[in-house]
């Protein structure tokens, strides 16, 4: 096992002769771990998931922390690993422990993230870049953790307030066969059940044809149902829903995991100096940032701006500044974005798109929220078991 050591700064003779002479920087290490598990065999391959995904995000993140830091004297550093291997993050997160690291952006799934916490002292920050699970904002609340990914419900709360809008309220659900799909079908009922939608049917995919080939005959006749407005697809591995556009039954759009989408990033978005932003990463990177690149790029800025506005590594100082109404990240979405401080969500407007086009983004206009709009999107305080600032 290797830990991969990404320190990104400017080169030191860039610095005034003035700085030389300063007071050492101030040393920030911030852990990145992720999980990249194999997927499986997928029968739309078109658009792989990138092998670093994440990873690239926190590495942008700290290149954009050392740019103000240099001359705040501050330095970011990256520990990183990312690893296929689910036997490897425990021992690397307490190595990384051991070393001194107490702030953690962790893209990883719902049961790795709860046994990290379990493993670790309370002194630290977890910041959750990779589970969308809705059960960690409502039930089963990890003590302490922030989210900068998206909540499932708030991903399909978006989509059925841009669909209440057009008044299209009969929903023909599909959804594959991984539990990712039930998860999300669950959370697109919910929002149905909110924005007052009516489901024609609820379908389950258990074909193993390859679609390529049969597409044709085999979606038709499995979307034939009483008449529908729109069909959404909760397919998040991809096994099935790229074929399902201009394939059903009746002539309807597409939503969900496959046609038009939810997403919490996409490089279509380019408003609000998201363009610089897109065009930063791909010189980094040599690809598009997606959902969880953005994700972790969040992460690591939200543990930047709070580290900027407080002057303190101290883990207990940030987290409750972070949870305060004192915070607020800049983070390319038109909206300056806070934390909930009953789960830990980060609140932010969530983009609806298609693979070429930003389509709109939510929360729609007329969607009004005694706070802010952006709590019309996922679990509100009502809805949530957890107490994230009780926590800290």
């Amino acid at each position: 096992m290797k830990l991969l050591p990404h320190l990104l700064t400017a080169a030191s003779l860039s610095l005034p002769l003035w700085a030389h002479a300063a007071q050492t920087p101030l040393e920030i290490d911030i852990g990145y771990i992720g999980f990249e598990p194999d997927h499986g065999p997928v029968l739309s391959n078109i658009l792989p998931e990138p092998d670093d995904a994440g990873l690239k995000g926190a590495e942008l993140g700290i290149a954009d922390s050392n740019t103000t830091g240099r001359f705040l004297k501050q330095r970011y550093t990256l520990h990183a690993l990312s690893t296929p291997d689910a036997g490897q993050i425990l021992p690397a997160t307490q190595q990384l422990y051991d070393q001194g690291v107490r702030l953690f952006v962790l893209n990883l799934n719902r049961q790795q993230l709860v046994d990290v916490e379990a493993q670790l002292p309370d002194d630290v920050i977890l910041i959750n870049a990779g589970s969308a699970d809705n059960v960690l904002r409502t039930e089963q609340c990890v003590p302490g953790m922030l989210h900068t990914v998206p909540s499932r419900a708030m991903l399909t709360d978006a989509l059925a307030q841009w669909l209440a809008s057009r008044r299209w309220q009969r929903w023909l659900i599909l959804e594959g066969n991984q539990p990712e799909d039930r998860a999300y079908a669950d959370s697109l009922e919910r929002s149905a059940t909110r924005m007052g939608a009516r489901i024609i049917e609820r379908k389950a995919w258990d074909y193993d044809t390859d679609l390529r080939r049969t597409a044709q005959q085999e979606l038709p006749p499995f979307t034939q149902t009483d008449e529908y407005d729109v069909v959404l697809v909760a397919d998040e591995r991809g096994d099935f829903g790229e074929y399902v556009p201009y394939n059903t039954w009746y002539p309807r759009p597409v939503a969900g995991t496959q046609g038009l989408s939810p997403v919490t990033w996409h490089r279509v978005v380019e408003a609000w100096g998201a363009a610089q932003l897109q065009s930063r990463f791909e010189k980094l990177s040599g690809r598009w940032m997606n959902s969880r690149d953005y994700a972790s790029w969040a992460g690591v800025r939200t543990l930047a701006e709070a580290v900027t506005q407080t002057g303190t590594t101290e883990p207990g100082a940030l987290h409750s500044f972070i949870l305060s109404e004192k915070f607020q990240l800049g983070a390319f979405k038109g909206r300056k974005l806070t934390f909930r401080d009953w789960s830990g969500q980060l609140r932010q407007p969530i983009p609806l798109v298609h693979p070429r086009a930003l389509v709109s983004q939510s929360p729609q206009n007329g969607f009004l929220h005694p706070k802010t709009d952006l709590d019309t999107l996922g679990f509100d305080v009502s809805e949530s078991r957890c107490s994230v600032k009780g926590d800290s």
